[in-house]
């Protein structure tokens, strides 16, 4: 992929300190912000998932046709996969 500059204002005092702050830890400040935008785009995006993960769940418990499982038998089930041997529990999960 291409690089590309970025360039943006910043004030001389954070400039400055961020530029030694990157120094004393042996890094360019360049990378530095390269890696500070890849991890706020991947944590963006996370929360896309997430958000949307969690307006699923609400549609489908709020759906007068979901399923409802009751909480001691989800616990039931887990200690029996979890007490199951390892190659049991393997298949149990369809793996």
């Amino acid at each position: 992929m291409p690089e590309t500059t970025f360039t943006f204002r910043v004030g001389q005092e954070l400039k400055a300190a961020f530029t030694e702050a990157a120094r004393a830890n042996d890094r360019p400040g360049s990378q530095l912000l390269r890696d500070f935008m890849r991890d706020y785009v991947e944590r963006s995006e996370h929360e896309a998932w997430f958000r949307a993960e969690v307006e699923q769940s609400l549609r489908e418990a709020e759906d007068p046709n979901g399923e409802w499982v009751p909480h001691d038998e989800i616990l039931r089930r887990w200690k029996a996969r979890r007490d199951a041997p390892i190659g049991k529990r393997e298949r149990q999960r369809g793996g």
